[in-house]
């Protein structure tokens, strides 16, 4: 896969971000096992708690339309350094993300590097420890 092509969609939907509280511009694009690629940017909201963020809006589309395993995930802002997804967002991509899945994490530039999931949400609450007592 092309990389650079999916941090590209995540700073063409970082455009698109509705941020009037914060101005923090953030863009997402994931690709799924299928190869369909849907982005999304971050969408905020005056009670703070109904913001939605770029890496959840992408997954919220591709699952909607039927994709709900993922290959990759591109997060990009206006930041010099590199963007990464948030804790919750970390959570949400687990559910549709396995070992192999790639984050891409760029910069406003498209500067970026790839990690894992291991690397970015380590011991990560999954569908497998529902009803599994860890302690014994």
């Amino acid at each position: 896969m092309d990389w650079e092509f999916l941090v590209n969609k995540a700073l063409e939907a970082r455009d698109n971000a509705y941020v009037p509280y914060s101005n923090f511009r953030v863009g997402a694009a994931v690709l799924t096992v299928d190869e369909k690629i849907f982005t999304g940017c971050n969408v905020e909201n005056s009670s703070y708690g109904a913001t939605i963020c770029a890496e959840r809006t992408a997954i919220v589309k591709a699952v909607s339309a039927g994709e709900s395993e993922l290959i990759a995930i591109a997060i990009a802002s206006d930041s010099s350094s590199l963007t990464f997804p948030c804790g919750i967002c970390r959570q949400v991509i687990s559910e549709f993300a396995n070992e192999d899945t790639k984050f891409i994490c760029s910069n406003k530039n498209g500067e970026y590097k790839i990690y894992n999931m291991d690397e970015l949400l380590p011991h990560a609450f999954s569908k497998d420890d529902l009803g599994y007592n860890s302690l014994g």
